[in-house]
């Protein structure tokens, strides 16, 4: 009886694949390429968590949402116990972020915590800092963009 050459073929691609495997997998200890040092990089060059720019931009989204999305006037009136919750919590080839909380006072008088992060190159076409924000309690689109809690919001 003669084997079936295709079932021959298949069975010796099978253990060539198998003996090269190791060999080209990837490695642990690769070295990676910091984001600074990237073809298009990033500079890391953001402003911290309690810098006035982050929190008049951090109101300002905020209110902007509320009166498009919401039909809201609300707005942030303060912020206290502010807080870097994480710097670049996934290494250095990654964009720059820095991952924040706090607690803010809404105009309605209600105290709520927001989780904001501070991204380099989300600004207007990718030329400036941007953040990105969600307040506890008013995370109101149908599917709850950032989960529950503003769980996404984290790092």
């Amino acid at each position: 009886m003669r084997p079936n050459r295709s079932f021959t073929t298949f069975a010796l691609g099978l253990v060539l694949a198998a003996t090269l495997q190791p060999a080209l997998a990837r490695s642990g200890r690769e070295e990676i390429t910091p984001a600074e040092e990237r073809e298009f990089n990033y500079d890391a060059n953001i402003p911290g968590c309690q810098a006035s720019e982050v929190l008049e931009r951090l109101s300002t989204n905020f209110a902007e949402k509320e009166a498009k999305f919401w039909n809201s006037s609300l707005t942030i009136v303060s912020y206290e116990r502010i807080e870097r919750t994480a710097w670049r919590p996934w290494g250095l080839d990654f964009v720059p972020r820095r991952y924040c909380s706090a607690v803010a006072t809404t105009s309605d008088g209600v105290r709520r915590k927001v989780d904001y992060s501070v991204r380099d190159g989300l600004g207007i076409i990718g030329a400036d800092w941007g953040i990105e924000f969600c307040v506890h309690g008013l995370d109101r689109n149908l599917a709850y963009a950032y989960a529950t809690a503003c769980r996404e919001a984290r790092p």
